[in-house]
C-alpha cells in the first residue's frame, strides 16, 4: 500500500489550497490545482486516504516535510529525552538535539517546528479525505463508514502525537475553513485539552471500521480499539481502558484476520523479514527498492546505526548506561532490581580501543538486553561480535553502546535496505506504533490502577511478557556469529591456522565461543580475545502481589525493559507523574559518565511538555499560547 504514498503529495497540497481560500478572486480554480470534484469519487477518495497514511512515518521528501526530526518512533523526544539513550554521534552533528536532551530546549529549535508541521500536515490530509468523501456520490455506505473511520483514526493519531509533545494544542477538524497553508492551525487556539476530541475520533473509528481490511497496513476495528485504550490511559480512565483493552486482548486480530499474540521471538518485532505478524497491532509500513528512494522507507531512523567498519552512517541514538544497567537480574530469581539497578553497573569497554583486551560483564542479565543494545563482545545480529570502539563515532562523547532495534541484518543489505540511497541505513523495518506487548502491559497497569483492580491479574500479565523473554530458543547465541565469521572451526589448532588479520573473528564449535584477533600474528593464541555468550537469567514474579505500590513499580519497570528504545519512555513518565523524580535521578547518574551533561536537570511544571514552536506562534499572530516556562 505505501508504495503509492509519494504519488499523492501534490494532489493533497492542491486540495489544501482549495479548501483554504476565501472569497472574491480566490474563488477561481487555482492554475494547476485539482478541483475537489475531480477526486469526489471512490478512486479519488481512496487515493487521498493513502496520502493521509503516508505521513505516518513523518517524512515526505518530494515536498520537504519532516525527516528524522519527526520520526514516527519519536527517538529524540520519547527515548533520548526519556533516558533510554543519548543523542550519540559527536557534539557537532545535529547539535539541536543537545538542548532537548538536557531539558534546556528553546521555542526556536527547528526540531520542534519540523515535528509540528509533519503532524499537522497529516491532520490536514485526513480532513481532506473527510471533506471530499462528503461530496462523493459513487461510494457505498459501507465504504463511507470504512473510509471515514480510517480518516478519523489517522486524524486522532496525528493529534495524539501533537498532544503528547506539547500538551495543549489546536484540534483541527474538517468543518474548519479559517486556516491557511502550510500552517493549518494558525487561527485555532490551544486553550483546552484535546484528548476528549481524540477519544471521540477513536470511538467513531472503533464503531465503524471493519475487522478485515484489504491491506495489512490499514487501521481496522482492533487497531482503533487499542488506540482508544491508549487514549484512556493518558486520560487516566483506567476502568474504561481496561474494558476496551480486554476486548483487544481476547478478540483482537490484524487486518488480515490473524489473531493478536506475542511472537515467540522478541527480536522478530524489529526485523524487516518478520513484520506485520501477530504482535503488530498498528505499524508504520516501510518498503525499499521500490523506485521511491527513501520516501517509503524508515527514513526517520536513518541516523541510528553504528559508525565505522561496515557502517557508512551515522552513530546516533546511543543507549545509556542507565538503560543497560536496568537489564541486570538477580542471579537466583532472575528478577530486575527496580530500585538500585545502577549499583554495581554492567561493565563496559568505555575508554578501550577495539584492539585492547576486554572481558565483558559476567553477571546475570535479561536476554532482551542484547536485542536492544549492542555492546562489545556480544553477537550483533549477524554482523559478528560487536567490536566496541571501532564502531563508535566518538566513544568519549556518546558512550560505548549501539542501538539494535533499528538495525538491519548483514544478509539484508541491498535487499531490505535501499540500494539507491546515499546510505545503506535506510531500511524496510516497520515501526510498531502499538504492538501487542504494549496492550498487555497497559492491561497490567489497569489492574493496578482501576478501582477494584486485581493485582494478581497484573502479575499474570507481566509474567506473560517475561515468559516470552524466557524463551531460550530466541536468546542471542554463538551461532549468530557464523554468518560473517572468517572461519568456523572445531579446535584451537584449526583456528591458529586461519589466515586472519586483526579484527577478523573465528567461531569455535568445540568451545561454543567466538575468538577475535586483536592484533599481531594469528598463529599466536595470546593475540586472540575469546568471547562467551552473556549470562542470561530471567524469571517470573512468583510471590503474590499484595501491595499496590510494589506492583505499580514492577509494571512501570517492565515497560521500560520491554519497550526500551521504542520512543515511549518519556511520555510514560509524564503520564505517570514520575518524570521529575525518575529523570533527575537518571541525569544525576549519567552526569558521572558524560561531563557535557553537567547542567542538565528536569524542572517540574515546565519540562513535561516541549515548547510550542516559535514559528507557529508568530504565524498565529498570538493565537497560539506558549507553554509555561518557555
Amino acid at each position: 500500500m505505501k508504495k503509492q504514498f509519494s504519488k499523492l503529495i501534490i494532489v493533497s497540497g492542491a486540495l489544501v489550497l482549495l479548501f483554504s481560500c476565501g472569497k472574491s478572486f480566490l474563488d477561481q480554480k487555482p492554475y494547476g490545482s485539482l478541483d475537489p470534484a475531480v477526486l469526489a469519487n471512490q478512486k479519488g477518495v481512496e487515493s487521498l486516504l493513502i496520502g493521509a497514511y503516508s505521513l505516518l512515518d513523518g517524512y515526505q521528501n518530494s515536498n520537504g516535510i519532516g525527516g528524522w526530526e519527526s520520526a514516527a518512533d519519536n527517538w529524540v523526544y520519547g527515548s533520548v529525552v526519556g533516558g533510554d539513550a543519548h543523542k550519540g554521534s559527536d557534539a557537532s552533528d545535529q547539535p539541536d538535539i543537545i538542548p532537548i536532551e538536557l531539558h534546556q530546549p528553546s521555542a526556536t529549535n527547528n526540531y520542534f517546528n519540523v515535528k509540528w508541521k509533519a503532524v499537522y500536515e497529516g491532520i490536514t490530509r485526513a480532513n481532506i479525505v473527510l471533506k471530499v468523501l462528503a461530496q462523493a456520490t459513487d461510494v457505498s455506505d459501507d465504504d463511507k463508514k470504512r473510509i471515514s473511520g480510517e480518516a478519523r483514526f489517522l486524524r486522532a493519531h496525528y493529534h495524539f502525537e501533537a498532544r503528547k509533545m506539547w500538551g495543549k494544542v489546536p484540534f483541527i477538524d474538517e468543518t474548519m475553513t479559517d486556516y491557511v497553508v502550510p500552517n493549518p492551525n494558525v487561527n485555532v487556539p490551544n486553550t483546552e485539552d484535546i484528548l476528549p476530541k481524540i477519544e471521540a475520533d477513536l470511538q467513531y473509528a472503533y464503531d465503524n471500521l471493519p475487522e478485515i481490511q484489504a491491506n495489512v497496513g490499514r487501521a481496522n476495528k482492533w487497531a482503533a480499539a487499542a488506540m482508544l485504550g491508549k487514549c484512556y490511559m493518558f486520560e487516566k480512565k483506567y476502568t474504561e481502558a481496561k474494558a476496551i483493552l480486554e476486548q483487544v486482548y481476547l478478540n483482537g486480530k490484524n487486518p488480515l484476520g490473524t489473531k493478536y499474540g506475542l511472537l515467540s521471538n522478541f527480536q522478530d518485532n524489529f526485523n524487516a523479514e518478520t513484520k506485520n505478524l501477530s504482535e503488530s497491532v498498528f505499524a508504520v509500513q516501510s518498503s525499499v527498492n521500490d523506485g521511491s528512494g527513501a520516501a517509503n522507507a524508515n527514513y526517520g531512523d536513518v541516523l541510528n546505526m553504528s559508525y565505522g567498519g561496515p557502517w557508512d552512517c551515522c552513530g546516533f541514538f546511543v543507549p545509556s548506561q542507565d538503560l543497560v544497567n536496568s537489564f541486570k537480574t538477580d542471579p537466583t530469581t532472575g528478577l530486575p532490581d527496580v530500585d538500585t539497578y545502577n549499583t554495581n553497573p554492567v561493565k563496559s569497554d568505555q575508554g578501550l580501543k577495539s584492539d585492547q583486551p576486554f572481558t565483558p560483564y559476567t553477571g546475570t542479565v535479561d536476554p532482551r538486553l542484547d536485542w536492544t543494545v549492542g555492546r562489545r563482545g556480544v553477537p550483533y545480529l549477524d554482523w559478528g561480535p560487536h567490536p566496541g570502539f571501532a564502531w563508535m563515532r566518538d566513544q568519549q562523547y556518546s558512550g560505548p553502546y549501539s542501538p539494535v532495534k533499528d538495525v538491519y541484518y548483514k544478509r539484508q543489505k541491498g535487499s531490505l535496505t535501499d540500494a539507491s540511497f546515499w546510505s545503506s541505513t535506510v531500511t524496510a523495518i516497520n515501526y510498531n506504533i502499538i504492538r501487542f506487548a504494549d496492550v498487555i502491559l497497559w492491561l497490567a497497569e489497569c489492574e493496578v490502577e482501576a478501582p477494584g483492580g486485581d493485582l494478581e491479574k497484573a502479575r499474570a500479565y507481566v509474567n506473560e511478557i517475561r515468559g516470552r523473554a524466557a524463551n531460550t530458543a530466541s536468546w542471542v547465541n554463538n551461532d549468530q556469529n557464523k554468518y560473517s565469521a572468517k572461519a568456523v572451526v572445531a579446535s584451537e589448532a584449526a583456528m591458529l591456522a586461519v589466515d586472519a588479520k586483526p579484527g577478523d573473528y573465528v567461531v569455535r564449535t568445540d568451545t561454543n565461543t567466538t575468538f577475535v584477533l586483536l592484533t599481531g600474528d594469528a598463529s599466536d593464541i595470546s593475540n586472540w580475545q575469546e568471547y562467551t555468550i552473556p549470562n542470561y537469567k530471567i524469571g517470573l514474579y512468583t510471590d503474590p502481589w499484595t501491595d499496590q505500590a510494589v506492583a505499580r513499580k514492577a509494571v512501570h519497570f517492565e515497560r521500560k525493559l520491554e519497550l526500551a528504545m521504542e520512543g515511549h519512555r518519556f511520555f510514560d513518565l509524564v503520564r505517570w507523574g514520575e518524570a521529575a523524580t525518575t529523570l533527575n535521578n537518571y541525569l544525576q547518574y549519567e552526569k558521572t559518565l558524560r561531563s557535557w551533561m553537567s547542567s542538565a536537570s528536569f524542572t517540574t511544571g515546565k519540562d513535561e511538555y516541549f515548547p510550542i514552536p516559535q514559528r507557529q506562534i508568530d504565524l498565529s499572530n498570538g493565537t497560539l499560547q506558549q507553554n509555561p516556562g518557555y
